[in-house]
């Protein structure tokens, strides 16, 4: 298959990791795509930069946001991540980890650097089952904003048809895993936690923590991060 490139979203976490394998399995040259916005588990784009590394892309830009300008979330504000001791106590309603417009302000990112790198493909894992409550998550948000997006660039205007790719939008936690381990994933590279301590060891109790925990579990398979004594 010829290569397409694509943008793929890269936060270093076990989703977008996923992500970035299955884009190059699909025959794209992708070209990764983080954000340094100011979140407390900054950690995650030194497991972004070691991810797109071992994968091989044809290009890693790190935007920086100041996200904590606005505050409003546990994430990027002097607000307590939530923790609990199993994934079946993390609620369903939109968590105080919640980044008010953070994926819009992403995918608006990765529709730019598609337009100057001749994209027509962007590929971001956000899911609907086993995810958080996040709004902006959603399959139907994802067909607004392709929709929007199409309309505002000049890719769109002359012709060409931007897509907007969520390979894991109906996948559990445990799924993703399996899909991953068949792509060869190293999830050893990766971080997913919300809290993590100064050695980068995640907390095992956040939502993020307790999911992943899970869907390796369910998997019949074992996490290979680091945990905190705690955990």
């Amino acid at each position: 298959m010829d290569e397409m490139k694509a943008v793929v979203l890269l936060s270093g976490g076990l989703d977008s990791t996923t992500v970035l394998a299955y884009a190059k399995s699909q025959g794209y040259e992708p070209y990764a795509l983080s954000f340094r916005y100011g979140q407390r588990h900054a950690v995650e784009l030194e497991a972004a930069r070691r991810v797109a590394a071992a994968q091989g892309v044809e290009g890693h830009t790190i935007c920086d946001i100041d996200l904590t300008a606005f505050g409003g979330s546990a994430l990027t504000a002097d607000i307590d991540v939530p923790k609990h001791d199993t994934a079946e106590e993390v609620a369903e309603d939109i968590p105080v980890t919640y980044v008010p417009a953070r994926n819009t302000i992403f995918l608006s990112f990765a529709l730019a650097y598609a337009e100057v790198v001749g994209a027509a493909d962007i590929f971001i894992g956000v899911n609907a089952l086993d995810y958080s409550g996040y709004p902006d998550c959603r399959p139907e948000y994802i067909e607004a904003f392709e929709h929007m997006a199409n309309l505002a660039t000049r890719a769109g205007v002359e012709g060409s048809t931007l897509k907007i790719h969520t390979p894991l939008m109906d996948k559990t936690k445990a799924q993703i895993v399996e899909m991953g381990l068949a792509l060869g994933v190293d999830y050893g590279l990766t971080s997913s936690c919300y809290d993590p301590d100064e050695a980068g060891r995640s907390c095992g109790h956040c939502d993020s923590c307790l999911l992943r925990l899970r869907g390796f579990a369910e998997a019949g398979s074992v996490d290979p991060i680091s945990y905190q004594e705690s955990a």
